[in-house]
């Protein structure tokens, strides 16, 4: 995501308001380099509809036993969120090398509301209506949990201005892909449901979340990488390609367990050198 810091100032527009082509076109209608990043990311988002709605719920409604398609759909509407996540990573190292459009913060908060709010809500939404055991009605609450905790924390993102290499909350592309494979690790309903609610929850929590800077970026774009493998695997069938999609998923919401806790032992432990200095300089 575009960070506040390498947002760029308006640019005063044209003199001209009638003559807008060419080099006449106002800089703040200009698309930037990042901004086309951003639009990826945007398509990937809409694209992940598209495939889940093609190739599992119509399938699904129309009756068909076509399983193969199903899984090759699934796989493709998550591998379509990595590829948004991989536009919105280098969206934002783009913008800080090369500076962002004036629209930039925009473009990149709607397009991260399309691919990591409407597809992972609807991809909760279409699970509750497919999956055996699952309860229609409380997977499309589930759903709007999921949508709207996005939305909150996109709003808040652009409001509250942190730290540098900090974010406040789970970074939405971040949640978005662990509340995915919560859904396709296929555990039973209940726990689905409460690992989903406890994902939203992170995303507009005060827990922070370190920027995928440097070494961590690489890090993040080589999982992304192997998560797209995996995925590849699974839905071509190959020999142990639900074990290993599985593992990933498990890694996957793994991690996101384990860095709030982290996080909050940092806090305390920060808390608590706190109090020792002030104790310290109490002292006669």
């Amino acid at each position: 995501m575009i960070d506040p810091d390498s947002k760029a100032d308006w640019v005063p527009e044209a003199d001209s308001e009638n003559d807008v082509d060419g080099d006449d076109m106002p800089l703040s209608m200009r698309l930037s380099i990042a901004d086309t990043l951003t639009l990826g990311n945007a398509t990937c988002g809409f694209m992940a509809v598209y495939f889940t709605t093609t190739g599992i719920l119509i399938p699904h409604l129309t009756g068909s036993d076509e399983t193969g398609m199903a899984r090759h759909s699934a796989a493709t509407a998550v591998i379509l969120m990595l590829m948004a996540a991989i536009f919105d990573l280098f969206d934002g190292l783009v913008a800080r090398k090369l500076r962002s459009s004036p629209m930039g913060a925009e473009l990149d908060n709607l397009s991260d509301l399309i691919s990591f709010g409407l597809a992972p809500a609807y991809f909760v939404l279409v699970y509750g209506m497919v999956a055996d055991d699952a309860h229609q009605r409380v997977s499309a609450l589930a759903a709007i949990v999921v949508l709207l905790a996005v939305v909150l924390r996109l709003a808040r993102f652009s409001c509250v201005t942190l730290k540098d290499g900090m974010f406040q909350g789970m970074p939405s592309p971040f949640g978005a892909l662990t509340v995915v494979s919560i859904v396709l690790l296929e555990l039973p309903f209940v726990p689905t449901l409460l690992a989903i609610v406890g994902v939203a929850w992170l995303m507009v929590s005060r827990v922070e979340y370190p920027k995928p800077r440097g070494i961590l970026a690489v890090a993040m774009l080589g999982w992304i990488v192997a998560a797209m493998g995996l995925l590849a695997a699974w839905a071509f069938d190959a020999p142990g390609g639900q074990l290993l999609l599985q593992t990933g998923c498990a890694l996957q919401v793994v991690l996101g367990a384990v860095i709030p806790l982290f996080a909050t032992a940092r806090r305390v432990n920060t808390f608590r050198d706190n109090r020792r200095e002030a104790r310290a300089a109490q002292l006669p």
